[in-house]
């Protein structure tokens, strides 16, 4: 039997089915037509620091939303592909805590989608690093799965272990900006033995999700301190505010 009638028979068996609820599709890693509609994708005009999407035409021009207006972000440009809520939560949360790692192909297309007006030709893909114990209890990170596909999607240079986490800190749910950003403070760095990467280049970090920044910025510091030109961010979803 041929590879092309394995797979046909193969569909045949185990039709491909819809990444958040099961329904049958037509290709392998999709959504289907409900699942896509109720996504919260973002396009059109959006914060040019941290992704959100804000209300208006996009013209050109650089425009920031009011969170990064009031905080300082040490980063030059920032994207996400969706918000943190409803479905862009679910599939978050499945791959962060269910294990479902098949959502990284898909969400890599997503990815590569909004990071392709951040790259330059030195840039340096890095993902948002854990702690070891939580990667010990984790068995793996998120984000360097979906910095890994997405390196080779957009035939980029990428290093999964460029960061490291110094302190493990508290989960930061309930806490507020001000107390998000002095807890990560100082807890991230650029590996020793990764710090010649990071000479005169542009380092752009990937993580999951973003809600106040204060982790990106940690991250961001370290490149800085380890001698990066510029630092750009991506995230697959951004938390925003709902009235």
């Amino acid at each position: 039997m041929t590879s092309v009638s394995f797979q046909t028979a193969l569909q045949l068996i185990y039709p491909p089915r819809c990444i958040l609820c099961g329904t049958q599709v037509e290709s392998e890693f999709g959504l289907c037509g409900p699942c896509w509609r109720d996504t919260p994708f973002i396009s059109g005009l959006s914060c040019h620091l941290c992704g959100i999407p804000l209300p208006g035409e996009e013209e050109g021009d650089k425009v920031t939303c009011d969170d990064c207006l009031r905080i300082a972000r040490p980063w030059s440009e920032g994207r996400a592909a969706m918000l943190y809520h409803e479905n862009g939560r679910k599939l978050v949360l499945a791959l962060k805590h269910g294990d479902r790692h098949e959502i990284v192909r898909p969400a890599t297309l997503w990815l590569a989608k909004a990071a392709r007006p951040l790259l330059t030709p030195d840039t340096l893909i890095a993902p948002v690093p854990l702690h070891w114990t939580r990667m010990l209890r984790r068995r793996y990170n998120q984000s360097a799965l979906l910095t890994n596909a997405l390196a080779r999607q957009l035939e980029v240079d990428h290093c999964p272990d460029f960061l490291q986490r110094n302190i493990r800190t508290l989960p930061l749910e309930g806490q507020g900006f001000d107390e998000r950003f002095r807890t990560l403070s100082g807890t991230i760095s650029v590996k020793p033995s990764r710090t010649d990467l990071a000479q005169g280049r542009t380092i752009l970090l990937v993580d999951d999700v973003m809600t106040s920044g204060a982790t990106m910025a940690a991250a961001t510091m370290a490149c800085y301190a380890a001698g990066a030109e510029d630092v750009r961010i991506l995230v697959l979803a951004r938390v925003a505010k709902h009235t």
